[in-house]
């Protein structure tokens, strides 16, 4: 039977196989111990349904889990970002302690809403983002006939306030002198963040910036969270700031002019995200220890700090969204206004 670690695969029950077809998509089989494979069809969650009553497994049928099992192999779920499809993971692990075993037909808003508000009052932000993977899974029940409408609809989330941090000038340099004296890893990690702050990309824009997309005169990346037909390209132009960055990377063992930008010193290769973060918390905490900063700031809000000060220097925000509210809302934090007077 052929091996289950391909994309094609993530989703199946035991000894079900996926077949990659020619034109796209999968057709599906099971293995049954001591016979001959069944062929189950192109339909994935029919496919799932038809092995449990196989086997007689299907205890789990119109439950949470069930949902779960077979959203990881819809293609909304193939067309997400590697990132959401960690963070939605790990949305599943906190939800499965409440919801696994539940039957969807018995959910209620009453019961959406007290996981809002009561279950996980002590991360209100984090609830918001695990309810929006639970109506990701009630509009698959929808589809599948198990229920009439998705009850998350019903609820409004937590109200998020966007984060009023800024990054000043004068504590960034602080800590990127700080962390050039810190080590190979911090010497990399840092440069990463004066990327950001720089150019005022998302990490998972640059993570794995490659030097062939880097020249003297631009960086050229493509805008994250948007895909297909809507996939955005963004131009940086290389400022004498950005091109000492790029210079003290070359500097690294390691260079290749193929290679990885931002590579782990050990490796010579990208960071990976789980790996970038547990370096930067590292970092952040040594440098909050070392009194070199006085409060904690997230790799994000270097984002906030290219905004705030790129509309200082240009007089207008940069463009980092399709619309300009949204940028102004979440990633000015301008703390002056200028005007002039009549």
């Amino acid at each position: 039977m052929r091996t289950r670690d391909r994309e094609s695969n993530k989703g199946l029950l035991p000894r079900m196989e996926a077949r990659p077809l020619k034109n796209g998509g999968s057709s599906y089989r099971y293995h049954p111990i001591g016979g001959k494979p069944v062929a189950l069809g192109r339909d994935l969650a029919a496919a799932i349904r038809k092995v449990l009553d196989l086997t007689g497994t299907a205890s789990d049928h119109g439950t949470f889990a069930e949902l779960w099992r077979l959203y990881l192999g819809t293609p909304e779920w193939k067309r997400l970002a590697d990132g959401t499809k960690t963070q939605y993971t790990d949305n599943w692990k906190e939800l499965a302690k409440r919801f696994e075993s539940v039957n969807v037909k018995l959910l209620r808003p009453r019961d959406v809403a007290r996981y809002l508000r009561v279950e996980r009052s002590e991360a209100p932000i984090v609830a918001n983002r695990e309810v929006a993977l639970l109506s990701n899974l009630c509009n698959l029940a929808v589809e599948l006939g198990y229920i009439d409408r998705n009850p998350c609809k019903e609820v409004r989330r937590n109200r998020e306030q966007p984060r009023g941090r800024l990054v000043t000038a004068e504590e960034l340099d602080a800590f990127v002198a700080f962390a050039l004296k810190d080590g190979a890893s911090s010497v990399v990690l840092v440069s990463m963040a004066q990327f950001a702050a720089l150019a005022g990309n998302r990490r998972a824009e640059f993570l794995k910036l490659h030097w062939p997309q880097v020249d003297e005169e631009v960086v050229r990346l493509t805008r994250a969270k948007q895909r297909g037909s809507r996939a955005m390209r963004e131009i940086v132009e290389v400022s004498t700031a950005l091109q000492e960055v790029f210079e003290r990377m070359k500097a690294i063992p390691g260079y290749s002019p193929m290679g990885a930008v931002f590579r782990a010193p050990r490796t010579g290769n990208a960071y990976s995200e789980a790996g970038f973060k547990a370096m930067w918390q590292r970092l952040m905490k040594k440098a909050l220890a070392q009194k070199i900063i006085a409060e904690r700031f997230t790799f994000h809000d270097l984002r906030g700090h290219y905004t705030t000060y790129y509309k200082a220097k240009f007089k207008e925000l940069p463009e980092l969204h399709a619309d300009k509210k949204t940028t102004a809302r979440i990633y000015d934090r301008s703390r002056e206004v200028r005007r002039d007077s009549l």
